[in-house]
């Protein structure tokens, strides 16, 4: 799209055009075709950018002619005054015109980047400027309308503001467009078909075209962007095209419109503010007096709700760096389908409400517990409830039985409801997902009976239970047991979409979201359009942005787009903020109109690169520019994460053990704050935790022990050490003729099959050791050795449980429940805690309304600042 946009004439060769008096207001072209050359995105700077921007664009062609004077100028004698564009009225005053546009008035044709898409633009100098002009004796045109301009045959025709009217030195005749973005050229492409069609998305990108390649004059209807999208639709009147949102190519960056200041929009290098309210100024002015006034209120609490949330990892760094800017996020609701990492998630945060369910039958759960609230007149906006109506009227047909009826139950044995205890979604008692019988079930205690009595009941069967069902709807509304829409101020999440991953040959590279495996990006997309937060941060792999060409990342956006959110994306590296560990991840911002889009933060660490982003989406990767000068901190190795802890043995059993020695490095010593302290709370204790957590190993079999055993304790260790291989030129091995191959007490080999065939023998992973100026390229969910370098540097064992936590920056509080093996999994697929920390820090400052102008925010030195904040409280406790 952004290529789309060139339409500059080069040549100032007049070409006669033949005005079509009997056309429509849309006039036709028979002029000399020319290329144009393409655009660069406005804030590539970095060459990286330009390169990926540069690979979404495209060259095109337009028709471009100038008026009779311009032909006058090259030596046409046609004798003809056939003008097909023109100025009218006076030009604007000599000294008006340079203070407006200074750069067509520096005296010889300038050189420089511009916000157009090419990597140098030519600046054309002006003779003088003017406010109105005519195409084709019949179209009127001023300055700052919105028009379309002619496209190559066969393409919609381009949409652009006119943002300057200019006569050039060399007397041809110029407008410069500031454009407009159709769904289908912004960074979604061909999911376009979320998009209303008449929505399109104003730009910083300008350039300069000739005057008659003006073709009509359109109607845009400027809006602010709404959320309410039924209230939006009664808003725009007629019109050719309605504009909303502001599009920006780094990071894929859609906000809220800038105010429209007409006289300076875009006449100078910074007159388009990336972070302007549509509200303009009071919105900002609003922003802070709310933030004075929860500072009134004692630090008011602000709510997440945390999706497929795993142990908690990602919503603990987003409160924990929350916190650090000053704003009160808790984790309030929490969901994931895995038992084991809901039990972790609950004992390390006991004020979360866990609900160990998928995300699907908790979006089922919010809609009819809304119904309920709405029965039961708990809510101001009632939604519709029929079914209760129809369900709990059966309980006043019973009471209204005969005496003959009611002698017959006398005689039964009744069981009487005592107390509703839980609520959920499909029958919790099935055993398969597609056994499960769908709708309301509620967990209740039994008059007389203990609570191993206590049993799931369909609603249906409650019929006649009204008055508890309503006793418990009443208090877990008061209490926000489950959010209502407009509750959480926070969703983050990390849809899985094993559907995209490398390992699966099957996948559906023609349409993803058909893939079951995929389906769970459609599900947090709907819970976010029905709860309706402020903000939403959504997490995943790189391949969101890789496979079938970034279908699930466009998809994702789009729906953003869809509801009326701000977004923007961002390609983060997790040693980037202070890991010894790669990993990349791919974040998803999304903000109401009401609030500032989040800025992603900018790297801490030095880091050591690994992996490849889409040509098309490094223009997302957050990082400083290439060339920039950059104070950064030391990348961290493993051994700074790890050195500290005690040796264990392949057999260790123990949960809790003691340190045994005290923190080795400025990493060693901040993992093991307390929570209080991390929080920058008062604590009762005046040194940090001292009992470990978690430092034991998936234990070994046998055979993979004695294997491990033989593994030389050096760097690059691993299978190619052990007797009977050999290594090729080519890096590859092979089994070598002259050793007889040796085998274990089991009587299998010592060297496995499987080690010298994987990747074709050219991996020396298998067994690998790490070591300990290294860096781990991404913590795994297996703790096996027999693929992936996971062996401890000295310990014949792989890491720990702890050790992989340390990798991902879990702190050394946080506890892990379930077997070894769920323990491994849920550190492997947790979002390092750092990132999230960082992410949180960024999101507080938006919420406070203390955002800084453009897409990224510079940490603050030494960042997290956690020394600083203990010492800080223990010097207030002292005193």
């Amino acid at each position: 799209m952004p290529s789309k946009r060139k339409t500059r004439s080069n040549a100032s060769t007049a070409v006669a055009a033949n005005s079509d008096s009997g056309s429509g207001s849309v006039r036709s072209c028979s002029r000399k075709s020319r290329k144009k050359t393409v655009v660069e995105g406005p804030a590539a700077t970095a060459a990286a950018e330009e390169v990926a921007l540069r690979q979404q664009q495209q060259t095109r062609v337009v028709d471009a002619s100038v008026n009779g004077n311009a032909d006058a100028a090259n030596g046409s004698d046609d004798g003809e005054e056939e003008y097909s564009a023109r100025f009218l009225g006076d030009p604007v005053l000599e000294e008006e015109a340079k203070r407006r546009w200074p750069k067509r008035y520096q005296g010889k044709t300038q050189t420089a980047r511009s916000r157009s898409n090419s990597d140098e633009d030519v600046i054309l100098q002006a003779r003088r400027h003017y406010t109105q002009a005519e195409v084709d004796g019949m179209l009127l045109f001023k300055l700052y309308d919105d028009a379309h301009v002619k496209a190559a045959e066969g393409e919609d025709n381009y949409i652009c503001k006119i943002v300057e009217m200019f006569e050039a030195v060399d007397g041809t005749l110029n407008f410069t467009a500031q454009w407009y973005y159709r769904a289908k050229d912004t960074v979604i492409k061909n999911l376009h078909n979320l998009i209303d069609p008449k929505r399109v998305f104003f730009s910083e990108i300008q350039d300069d075209n000739p005057l008659d390649c003006l073709l009509e004059k359109l109607n845009i209807y400027r809006l602010p962007l709404n959320v309410d999208l039924e209230a939006k639709k009664e808003t725009i009147p007629t019109c050719n095209y309605y504009c909303d949102t502001f599009y920006q190519l780094p990071y894929s960056t859609f906000i809220n419109l800038p105010s429209e200041n007409k006289e300076t929009v875009s006449e100078t290098s910074s007159t388009i503010s990336s972070e302007v309210d549509a509200s303009g100024r009071s919105e900002v002015n609003s922003q802070h007096s709310e933030a004075v006034h929860h500072e009134e209120n004692k630090e008011p609490e602000f709510s997440l709700l945390d999706l497929y949330c795993g142990c908690g990892a990602m919503s603990t760094g987003l409160c924990l760096g929350a916190n650090l800017s000053g704003f009160n996020l808790v984790t309030r609701w929490a969901v994931d389908k895995n038992e084991h990492a809901c039990e972790s998630l609950k004992l390390n945060h006991p004020e979360t409400e866990v609900r160990n369910e998928g995300a699907e039958d908790f979006l089922s759960l919010l809609k009819e517990w809304e119904k309920l609230c709405s029965y039961f007149s708990l809510i101001q906006n009632p939604v519709p409830h029929e079914q209760y109506v129809d369900l709990f009227k059966a309980e006043e047909d019973d009471d209204a039985g005969t005496d003959e009826e009611n002698d017959e139950i006398e005689d039964e044995e009744v069981f009487e409801v005592s107390e509703v205890l839980a609520v959920c979604y499909g029958d919790p008692n099935a055993k398969k997902e597609e056994e499960k019988e769908k709708g309301l079930y509620f967990k209740v205690s039994w008059k007389g009976y203990a609570s191993d009595a206590d049993s799931w009941e369909p609603i249906k069967g409650l019929s006649n239970c009204k008055e508890r069902i309503k006793v418990f709807v009443t208090r877990g509304f008061q209490s926000k047991i489950l959010p209502l829409p407009g509750d959480v101020d926070v969703i983050c999440g990390g849809p899985p979409c094993q559907g995209i991953s490398g390992f699966n040959r099957f996948r559906n590279k023609l349409n993803p979201l058909d893939d079951e495996q995929n389906k769970q990006l459609i599900v947090y997309m709907d819970i976010v359009q029905y709860l309706q937060p402020k903000f939403s941060l959504m997490e995943n792999v790189v391949d969101l942005v890789k496979f079938a060409d970034g279908y699930l990342g466009r998809y994702a956006l789009g729906r953003l787009l869809q509801m009326n959110y701000q977004s923007r994306m961002g390609i983060m590296a997790a040693g980037a903020y202070g890991l010894p560990q790669f990993r990349l991840r791919v974040f998803l911002w999304g903000a109401q109109p009401s609030q500032k889009l989040p800025q992603f933060p900018l790297p801490t660490h030095d880091v050591i690169v690994r992996g490849v982003i889409p040509l098309e989406f490094e223009i997302c990767t957050v990082a400083y520019s290439e060339g920039q000068d950059v104070d950064l901190q030391s990348k961290l190795l493993l051994e700074d994460a790890i050195s500290d802890l005690p040796p264990v043995a392949n057999n260790e059993h123990r949960d809790e053990m003691p340190y045994g020695g005290p923190p080795r490095t400025e990493f060693q010593r901040l993992i093991r704050l307390s929570k209080s302290e991390m929080l920058g709370l008062p604590t009762s204790s005046k040194c940090s935790e001292s009992t470990l957590y978690d430092h034991r190993p998936l234990k070994l079999n046998d055979d993979d022990y004695q294997r491990v055993c033989r593994i030389p304790k050096k760097k690059g260790g691993c299978f190619r050490d052990l007797p009977g291989v050999r290594v090729r030129p080519d890096n590859k091995v092979e089994w070598d003729p002259a050793v007889e191959r040796q085998y274990l007490e089991s009587g299998k080999p010592l060297v496995p099959d499987y080690a010298m065939t994987f990747v074709n023998g050219a991996s020396s992973k298998p067994f690998a050791r790490l070591w300990w100026d290294e860096t781990v390229p991404t913590v795994v969910t297996r703790a096996e050795p027999h693929n992936q370098a996971i062996m401890h540097p000295e310990q014949d064992r792989v890491l720990t449980i702890r050790e992989n936590a340390r990798l991902q920056g879990f702190p050394d509080y946080y506890k892990l429940c379930g077997p070894i093996k769920q323990r491994y999994m849920q550190v492997g697929n947790a979002v390092a805690v750092p990132v999230a920390r960082a992410l949180g820090y960024t999101l507080g400052l938006a919420f406070q309304g203390s955002v800084t102008e453009g897409p990224l925010y510079n940490l603050p030195d030494k960042f997290p600042m956690l020394r600083e904040r203990v010492s800080s409280v223990s010097t207030e406790e002292n005193a």
